[in-house]
């Protein structure tokens, strides 16, 4: 009798693990699943915030240390390149051009988008900003050019870098100071990091001129 009762519980016991087994591959029903309560959005960091951004990005091995590519890693690190974006700040196009900047190379008439909708314009713009600080910077070029400044070899390309986010004169007082008399801008990017992002470039393509104008034909 103890054998007859031993064995059907064993009996009863396989059988509701092989139950259970059935119900373990039954389908989850997804209709009743909702993501209302799941984060879902990732937030792309602010490329321009902080000075430890990753410095391995390259835009184009074949650009190389060129002018093409000093100016289109300084346009990657403006706005990703990007001609038609503008920043909360109002800094506008691939290469982040304010208002005051705009002015002094002739372009104080042009309207926001007329600027963001004219890449050859703003190409020009880039350009003539260069030549222009080229001239600004032209002693500091010579005096600095190959010295080292709070662990940064100064370079030319460097330099214009500089310019391009600070200004001719901020850059030149920073050189002056012996690196002393820094700048930071809105993001907190400063003179120090573009010398060092940007520096041994071959920017002997641009020509200094200290009245350097966006021609009028492209308006």
């Amino acid at each position: 009798m103890i054998k007859k009762i031993t064995g059907l519980s064993i009996l009863l016991t396989i059988g509701g693990l092989f139950l259970l087994s059935f119900r373990a591959e039954e389908k989850v029903d997804l209709s009743s699943y909702s993501t209302a309560d799941l984060d879902l959005f990732y937030v792309a960091p602010n490329f321009n915030e902080i000075e430890e951004e990753e410095e391995s990005i390259v835009v184009s091995p074949k650009l190389g240390k060129s002018y093409i590519g000093f100016k289109e890693a300084i346009a990657f690190k403006e706005s990703r390149g990007d001609y038609g974006v503008v920043n909360q700040f109002g800094y506008m196009g691939k290469y982040q051009f304010g208002k005051g900047t705009l002015a002094l190379i002739g372009l104080k008439k042009i309207n926001r988008e007329e600027f963001l909708t004219n890449p050859a314009l703003q190409e020009k713009a880039f350009y003539a900003n260069l030549s222009r600080n080229k001239w600004v910077l032209r002693r500091d070029i010579k005096w600095f050019e190959g010295k080292r400044m709070n662990g940064v070899m100064v370079s030319e390309s460097g330099i214009l870098a500089a310019a391009h986010l600070a200004g001719p004169k901020a850059v030149k007082r920073y050189l002056r100071s012996g690196g002393v008399e820094g700048f930071a801008d809105a993001f907190g990017t400063t003179i120090r990091y573009y010398m060092k992002r940007f520096e041994g470039y071959d920017t002997s393509f641009v020509e200094m001129n200290r009245y350097a104008k966006v021609e009028r034909e492209l308006l």
